[in-house]
């Protein structure tokens, strides 16, 4: 899939040479082992609660993770670890808090599901469909008012584009022309239901685009360098005061909806086309290697990633659960509650 859509393609305006090739495919790397040991880890019954994972959605975290600058802002779904860990998180940090411990992002208090850290600007994982998006747009205006050039980046499900939310940011991003780039993850799936069974338009988000005056563009979200031209020019437009961008990128998710999900409501012969044909990782690393790019630099990439993952685990296995007097911290604002009595 091409940007078809989109009157304003960028291809070839964001030449990608070997560096960033290789940080694209690193990065790609090291998300997937993440999320493959958060499932192993899982399996093992060391994750508290259940897990989202982006296994097969890593090109779209990558790729704006590639492009984003260290004072821009993320805001993702409780299916964000991917795009966490793209904006500095460690893999300690991002484990431990998947098992409850003291390690962990918030030391073990927010689990999978709302993992965050405002030092990498990486602005919280929403469980609530929608929530964050108004969110986004805040962060957007408050980087337009003080003239910082910031962008906000707020990554969605697909399921996400029939809430009311979506429809309110996009108007008012639209209306003041905020720094906010909106990428819709389209998976296929709003949890166990087919999206196109339940939306009147084919594709969600970027057939809704000129309701709000916006180009409408489609991508492959599965394929990494024209995910990282795309977020090199929707964040060029934001910080140029161009205003938001609606993006919609195609992808898919490897596992069911969660770990609680076996996802049999796909059809096996679909589920082993994305898995076999249209998976990025491999795709990009054939990509590269076509090219021209040395194996031994790719190798040293998947080695590397190995030895990190492995110690990542380690580290977070080791560290113990939060002490109980951090229970009611991040809570109120002095840290207890005897303000309200």
């Amino acid at each position: 899939m091409t940007k078809s859509k989109d009157k304003t393609s960028s291809a070839g305006k964001y030449p990608l040479n070997e560096t960033k090739q290789l940080e694209l495919y690193q990065l790609m790397a090291e998300c997937r082992a993440l999320q493959q040991r958060a499932h192993d880890l899982f399996m093992q019954n060391l994750v508290k609660g259940t897990t989202h994972l982006g296994l097969g959605q890593e090109a779209i975290a990558a790729g704006f993770g590639a492009a984003m600058r260290k004072d821009d802002y993320t805001f993702n779904t409780y299916r964000g670890h991917n795009h966490n860990y793209v904006r500095g998180v460690s893999m300690t940090a991002i484990l431990g808090e998947l098992m409850g411990r003291d390690i962990g992002q918030l030391r073990g208090k927010g689990g999978s599901m709302h993992i965050t850290d405002t030092t990498k600007g990486a602005m919280g994982s929403y469980a609530i469909i929608g929530a964050h998006m108004p969110i986004a747009a805040g962060a957007a205006w408050s980087a337009q008012y003080r003239g910082t050039e910031q962008a906000a980046v707020c990554f969605f499900g697909d399921g996400t584009t029939n809430i009311g939310a979506f429809h309110e940011a996009l108007n008012f991003a639209a209306i003041w022309k905020l720094p906010v780039v909106y990428v819709c993850e389209n998976n296929q799936y709003m949890e166990y239901t087919a999206i196109g069974d339940v939306t009147a338009v084919p594709n969600p988000a970027a057939d809704r685009a000129a309701s709000y005056g916006l180009t409408s563009i489609l991508v492959d979200g599965n394929d990494a360098e024209l995910m990282y031209e795309t977020a090199m020019a929707a964040l060029d437009t934001a910080r140029s005061g161009g205003g938001p961008t609606l993006i919609e990128a195609v992808t898919y998710r490897h596992y069911g909806h969660s770990r609680a999900d076996p996802g049999k409501y796909r059809p096996d012969e679909e589920v082993a086309e994305w898995k076999n044909n249209r998976d990025p990782l491999p795709l990009y690393r054939n990509k590269l290697l076509e090219a021209g790019m040395p194996e031994s630099k790719l190798a040293a990439i998947d080695a590397n990633t190995e030895e990190m993952i492995d110690k990542a685990t380690e580290e977070a296995k080791s560290s113990g659960p939060p002490p109980d007097e951090i229970a009611f911290t991040d809570v109120w604002a002095d840290g207890g509650a005897a303000w309200r009595n």
